[in-house]
């Protein structure tokens, strides 16, 4: 999309200066806006057209029946539906009774811009009424990342030559019909009408609606109050009824006069308090909003983005596309996590209903790495949802036979949603994930509050799944046998690299955490002698290796499958998964995404260089990235190894994976994890960071395309910023006490006011590696014409 003359790049936001229809559900996952509470999707202030209504409340769902021709012991027996709640987006224009529709009269301009340093959606409109009559329309709209149960819309009518007579109907509609389900199994599943109304009331310019679902059995309150500002005369009305409440607004404007209204909308939801309980809540989360002010919500969300991007802007130079492609990338992470608070992080974030509002192992695997160093709250408050679910973890691992803790693949509250086995409940790696996640926040944030509370009682349960998973075999080796790794396109593999890197540090870390606090193990029954047994396991995790051929395979017996025909495959055969059976896809030597190559990243300390260059070499051959989790963790390799060039072609991919659409489905939502992603392909690509042990570490290079990369990040209190060049890397603490990193080896100590810059060694030269035919990335670098 954003190759087209409509989205110009600029640095610090989205425009679109132009309205086509074909491609408006896309936009309005893209423009979408949301604090990790509430989820606005960027449909038009009048309603209609839309590509796909959307309103989110994080973790509001409803069941649904998970249908199986053969069902079997442990399958899960529903299903989880993020569900459209109460509309309050919503605000109609009669100009002298012509409703403003986008699709008739004469859209003389239509702009919208998102602005990711201020927070907000512009909307700007000039049209003609088939009449001939000509209105300006302006909206600028806001979730709240201050006041998480709040969003609010600015709205004004003004008449350009001629006098007009206008109508606003300001709305909350609940149960919106959904657009029509597609064949592709990442879109949502369809709800009908899922909200039953409990209670609804209006007085003055205020409007309460509150639902509840007939499954989940959740409640939810939605309200809306106002501030009309119009010449005299104006006139208001509000009416409500079991799905919709309605403030009508009725005003005569003379040539060049406004009508402003600023609508204050706020939600709430629980599994457990009362309606009046409800109710009330979302009652003083819209009085708080409305006291505050319009300008009070700007001035505040304002505030907390600055702060936001003092701690985590990335600067390229040499690249305007991608630069504000980054940015886009942060703003959603950031959007999908800030204000959560113990809910989970959805892989389509609060932006649509793509895989069901589902979150999977990339939130930990792929978001939280950006949020521990950017916003390490959000990230802590991610983690303590996992811990909240852990009583469900548990019974998982006891229906399986298993000890400790048994995460889902796919959840929205907890429960194992995916009715795939070999695909969800065999992918046991998410909770070494989840785990991993914990590690590296405490490393980097060292919060003993959290360790205590929540960190290890994560790395205890998750160390005593592996220990009932894995066995010793009669070579002494600790194997972890019929499980599926990253790669969807492989199952029910035995000693998946991967997973068994990823649990021995989960072992050893729960190793470590009982003897840091034997007290608090000892209320989980956990001891030293159980450490041990821990420490052995990791000890003597099996790690395959093919020496024949002198790479890793990714589980055990992989390299000796036939490779798959990629000459015979044609482009629109992929995704492998809408048109081969998987029974053939796990036969074959072809890989969805990265997972051997992702062990080479995250757990990159186990691995030589020389073995990271054969390895990456050879699965770059068999990746076809069916999958948006692949293209960021080849770049961040294909950097490591020397291919900074290819590397860039990756960054790229992952940074536009929504902004162009590249997996055809950014209408469901965009793609949370890529887009974290695109921040670690510039961190960990380009600028080499790793905190293998908790230590940072560096080895910066870039492509020929960069001329400069600069990121800040936060670590142990301190504020760290890295600047890298082709020629050196400079290291300049912001804020806290000295600290000591590694550059390309060498351990500098850096003070605030006193920055290090070190050279930069060439990259070894290697030739370069292929791809499968027709999946090669699009060429950014060296190769590609400047954008």
């Amino acid at each position: 999309m954003i190759t087209h003359v409509s989205f110009p790049v600029e640095p610090w936001s989205l425009r679109e200066t132009e309205l086509d229809l074909d491609v408006l559900a896309q936009t309005e996952s893209v423009f979408a806006l949301a604090n990790g509470h509430i989820g606005l999707r960027a449909n038009l202030d009048e309603g209609e057209p839309s590509g796909l209504p959307g309103t989110y409340l994080n973790s509001f769902y409803e069941l649904r029946p998970l249908p199986y021709a053969e069902a079997g012991f442990g399958y899960p027996e529903s299903g989880q539906t993020v569900v459209n709640v109460t509309n309050g987006k919503v605000i109609r224009l009669l100009v002298d009774d012509e409703p403003f529709d986008v699709r008739y009269g004469k859209l003389v301009q239509h702009e919208r811009l998102l602005d990711f340093r201020a927070g907000v959606l512009h909307r700007n409109v000039e049209w003609v009424s088939p009449a001939g009559t000509p209105v300006r329309v302006r909206s600028t709209r806001l979730v709240s990342l201050v006041q998480r149960s709040a969003a609010a819309v600015l709205y004004e009518v003004e008449a350009v030559d001629t006098p007009l007579r206008i109508v606003v109907q300001s709305e909350l509609i609940a149960n919106e019909p959904d657009a029509a389900r597609s064949g592709d199994p990442r879109a949502a599943a369809i709800l009908e009408s899922p909200l039953q109304s409990e209670d609804f009331s209006h007085s003055g310019t205020r409007v309460v609606l509150v639902h509840s679902t007939r499954g989940s059995k959740l409640r939810m309150a939605a309200s809306m109050d106002h501030v009309v500002e119009g010449p005299a005369g104006t006139e208001t009305y509000a009416e409500s009824t079991a799905d919709v409440g309605r403030l009508t607004v009725a005003a005569d404007l003379a040539a060049g006069e406004r009508l402003r209204i600023v609508k204050f909308i706020a939600y709430g939801w629980s599994s457990q308090r009362s309606l009046p309980a409800v109710r009330d809540q979302v009652v003083a989360a819209l009085t708080e909003a409305r006291h505050t002010g319009w300008e009070g919500l700007l001035s505040g969300q304002r505030a907390y983005l600055d702060q936001f991007w003092e701690n985590a802007d990335v600067e390229l130079e040499g690249d305007t596309e991608l630069q504000q492609a980054v940015r886009f990338a942060l703003f959603h992470t950031l959007q999908a996590g800030a204000r959560a608070e113990q809910r989970a992080i959805a892989a389509k974030g609060l932006t649509g209903n793509g895989y069901d509002g589902h979150t999977f192992w990339d939130t930990e695997r792929f978001v939280l790495p950006v949020l521990t160093y950017t916003a390490p709250d959000a990230a802590a408050d991610a983690l303590r949802w996992r811990h909240s679910t852990l009583e469900l973890a548990l019974e998982r691992a006891r229906q399986l036979g298993l000890g400790g803790a048994a995460f889902p693949w796919r959840t929205i509250r907890g429960q194992e949603c995916s009715s795939y086995w070999p695909a969800g409940t065999a992918a046991f790696h998410i909770s070494a994930d989840i785990a991993d996640a914990v590690v590296q926040y405490q490393a980097a944030v060292e919060d003993d509050e959290f360790e205590r509370e929540v960190g290890i009682e994560l790395l205890v349960q998750t160390a005593r799944l592996w220990i009932s998973l894995g066995h010793h075999d009669a070579r002494v080796g600790f194997r972890i046998d019929g499980v599926t790794g990253p790669d969807e396109y492989s199952a029910i593999a035995d000693n998946n690299v991967y997973t068994n890197l990823l649990a021995q540090r989960n072992l050893a870390a729960a190793a470590d955490s009982v003897a840091r606090h034997p007290d608090r193990a000892g209320e989980l029954g956990a001891d030293l002698d159980e450490a041990a047994s821990w420490r052995d396991a990791a000890k003597d995790m099996v790690v395959p290796w093919d020496g024949e051929l002198g790479v890793h395979p990714q589980s055990e017996g992989f390299t000796k499958h036939e490779i798959w025909d990629f000459e015979a495959t044609t482009a629109d055969e992929y995704p492998l998964l809408l048109h081969f059976p998987y029974f053939d896809l796990y036969r074959k030597q072809v890989v969805k995404q990265a997972d051997l190559v992702l062990a080479l990243h995250v757990c990159g300390d186990a691995f030589s260089d020389e073995e990271k260059a054969s390895d990456f070499e050879y699965y770059e051959a068999l990746t076809v990235r069916d999958s948006s989790l692949s293209a960021c963790t080849q770049a961040v390799v294909a950097a490591e190894v020397g291919h900074l060039e290819l590397a860039y072609d990756y960054f790229g991919e992952a940074a536009l994976i929504d902004l162009h659409d590249l997996a055809h489905n950014t209408r469901d939502g965009v793609h949370i994890a890529s887009l974290a992603g695109a921040w670690l392909a510039a961190v960990a690509g380009f600028g080499g960071m790793r905190d293998h042990g908790g230590l940072l570490t560096f080895i910066p290079r870039l492509p020929a395309r960069l001329n400069r990369l600069a990121f800040r990040l936060l670590f142990r209190g301190r504020r760290l910023m890295v600047e890298v060049t082709k020629a050196s890397a400079k290291y300049t603490l912001l804020e806290g006490a000295p600290l000591d990193v590694r550059h390309h080896g060498a351990t500098i100590t850096v003070s605030k006011g006193e920055p290090v810059t070190q050279a930069i060694p060439p990259a070894v030269a290697r030739p370069a590696p292929s791809q499968p035919r027709g999946r090669a990335p699009a060429p950014r670098g060296a190769r590609a014409r400047p954008s």
